[in-house]
């Protein structure tokens, strides 16, 4: 597993923690690849009753690394170590918190959709920036975004991809409880204990109920997504986003049709 990526269990709470500080924990392919060994794990694992996704205080994730993905995916969606992680964390049997703390940049945000329990820092900011980089949205976003806050929020919050606070976020609907950042991980770790401690095979069967309405659609929805987000990697409009980005100049989508 990568350095990266670090993981512990604690009184049967798995913590995933993103450790990548120097480029804001940015994501690459083979930190996907021990967010979803993670994931196994704690799957596999009886001893394991609950898995907890953070970062630091300062920071959960800035998203994709772009100059990891600017050469796209290979392969089907399914095979690739970021669709292996979103489809895993969409189908997890046990529950999934999230601690979160500063930028949650693009799958910072979508992934979150797929918690049962996500507690944010007053210095978090949230964002989804996909069509501004010339892809689309990911993680069964553009299924659930207007399932839970409606379709016009939706529209704005994956079109326009501004970001917005952790207040917006609890105003949504999308958090649990805004926290004082240097609290926020223990806030989580505690509800992770208490959940850990409930009956094990009842706390199943009530996720896989909340699940069951939308696990189909969801599942139909995430590989068009991912289908249509590697389509999209190669694109022009994403190749100008990405060369704007790290020429640190705003992007031109002026003679684009």
């Amino acid at each position: 597993m990568t350095d990266f990526v670090l993981t512990e269990t604690n009184n049967q709470v798995l913590t995933v923690r993103i450790n990548r500080p120097e480029r804001k924990n940015a994501l690459t392919h083979a930190m996907y690849t021990a967010l979803g060994d993670a994931l196994e794990k704690a799957d596999s694992d009886a001893d394991i009753r609950c898995v907890l996704f953070t970062g630091s205080e300062e920071c959960f994730t800035a998203g994709n690394d772009l100059s990891d993905f600017a050469s796209g995916l290979t392969g089907a969606f399914t095979e690739t170590p970021v669709g292996r992680f979103l489809l895993l964390l969409a189908k997890a049997r046990k529950p999934v918190v999230a601690a979160v703390n500063g930028p949650a940049v693009g799958i910072g945000t979508t992934m979150l959709l797929h918690c049962d329990m996500v507690f944010s820092g007053t210095n978090t900011r949230f964002q989804m920036p996909f069509a501004s980089l010339g892809l689309c949205p990911e993680g069964g976003s553009s299924l659930l975004l207007p399932t839970w806050i409606g379709r016009v929020r939706a529209a704005e919050l994956l079109m326009l991809g501004d970001t917005f606070s952790s207040e917006d976020a609890y105003r949504l609907g999308l958090i649990n409880r805004v926290c004082d950042p240097a609290d926020t991980e223990q806030t989580a770790i505690q509800v992770c204990q208490r959940l850990a401690s409930q009956p094990p095979a009842a706390i199943r069967a009530t996720k896989k109920l909340l699940s069951s309405p939308t696990h189909d659609e969801l599942a139909a929805t995430m590989l068009a997504e991912g289908e249509l987000f590697s389509e999209r990697l190669k694109s022009p409009e994403a190749a100008e986003a990405f060369g704007a980005f790290m020429q640190k100049r705003k992007p031109d989508f002026s003679s684009f049709k």
